[in-house]
């Protein structure tokens, strides 16, 4: 009887776990059935992509032949032509304009006389003057004579010293205000603003002119504060007019402050520059070329050839006759022009025309071979 019940017991155990049995052989069986399906998809895609890639044409580029070239960490700033000398010419003592002797926009040289004020009062008070000191100086020589004689005491000699000396010095203010008179240029440069005319009255202070001095000029640009390190170890700066044709000329640091003068945190550079024609004025506008860094043989290409995607910058170069990717690491933007620090060598062929037209590995047809970007241009 036990026997039985123990087959019994077995015959249930056994057929109860068949449901068990028979869903995971159903689990397995359709893991296998999805893992063909799904290696077969792949080669047919695969199969497919080949077909694909066979049955394209290959992409028409231009490649360029990498070659060294130097390359330059320029800044390009706006600047603005100012006066090396703007002169405000004041009247120094007063008087009525009786004679002009320049008009604005004259050049005058250090020294010529711009207008003149009525010296007659100035005249009068010089010969005066003199008059009294000539006939103190003839008292001075008989006191003198008494003195030495004991006839009178020091303290009226050296009273009658002190009053030539007085007049001397009185003598020789009158003949300052009546040089006065005439109005010279302190500076060679141009008469930019002329106040004074014909029967004005001036008192001492007024403006008569304003010189511009001009035969050299300054050239200011504001200089970014994350530059001024570098800036301030240069000492010459090529610079383009703008309203001369795009003119180059070439100038040495003058000054560079040391504190900013605005809120922009920009340091004021003024630039030294000669100016003989006296044609750059004051006003016009420039643009300072400044080099902080040079590399002399570096390898680059143009900024256009290089392809940014997920944070990763690359390149497409021909090899046998397909185009490969390069990941590339950048250096110094030099205009259109970048300095490709690694992944690229001298020698490579960068596709720059076409680039955006192809993938990894797609056949290409090189039209054209250029050894500097420029030659597209031709």
């Amino acid at each position: 009887m036990e026997t039985e019940n123990s087959g019994n017991n077995l015959s249930r155990r056994v057929w109860g776990s068949l449901p068990v049995l028979f869903l995971v052989l159903l689990i397995i069986l359709i893991a296998v059935l999805f893992g063909r399906i799904r290696g077969e998809r792949e080669r047919l895609r695969a199969e497919k992509l080949a077909a694909l890639h066979k049955a394209r044409p290959p992409v028409n580029v231009v490649v360029l032949d990498v070659r060294p070239v130097p390359v330059r960490d320029r800044l390009d700033l706006p600047a603005q032509v100012e006066p090396w000398v703007e002169l405000r010419l004041a009247a120094e003592v007063p008087g009525r304009i009786v004679e002009v002797s320049a008009e604005e926009g004259d050049y005058v040289e250090k020294g010529d006389i711009l207008a003149r004020i009525d010296a007659r009062d100035y005249e009068n008070e010089l010969e005066r003057i003199r008059a009294e000191y000539e006939l103190a100086r003839k008292t001075l020589a008989r006191t003198k004579s008494l003195y030495s004689e004991g006839l009178i005491t020091r303290q009226r000699l050296d009273s009658d010293t002190a009053g030539v000396e007085a007049l001397l010095a009185s003598m020789k203010n009158a003949e300052l205000r009546l040089r006065r008179c005439s109005i010279r240029s302190p500076v060679s440069g141009i008469v930019n603003r002329l106040d004074a005319e014909k029967g004005l009255y001036m008192n001492t202070g007024d403006t008569v002119a304003m010189i511009l001095e001009i035969d050299r000029i300054k050239v200011v640009a504001g200089i970014p504060e994350s530059d001024v390190d570098a800036v301030g170890r240069l000492e010459y700066f090529e610079l383009t007019i703008d309203s001369l044709g795009g003119r180059r000329v070439r100038g040495r640091k003058h000054f560079l402050s040391k504190d900013t003068e605005s809120f922009a945190h920009v340091y004021r550079l003024e630039i030294e520059v000669d100016n003989p024609g006296r044609d750059i004025l004051p006003g016009m506008f420039a643009r300072v070329n400044i080099v902080k860094k040079e590399v002399p043989d570096a390898v680059s290409v143009p900024l256009y050839a290089i392809i940014s995607r997920k944070d990763k910058q690359f390149v497409y170069v021909a090899e046998d006759g397909k185009a490969r990717a390069r990941t590339v690491e950048t250096g110094i933007l030099d205009g259109w022009r970048m300095q490709i620090t690694k992944g690229v060598e001298p020698g490579d062929r960068v596709i720059v025309v076409g680039q955006r037209s192809v993938n990894e590995g797609r056949r290409i047809n090189i039209v054209r071979t250029v050894t500097d970007p420029e030659e597209l241009l031709k």
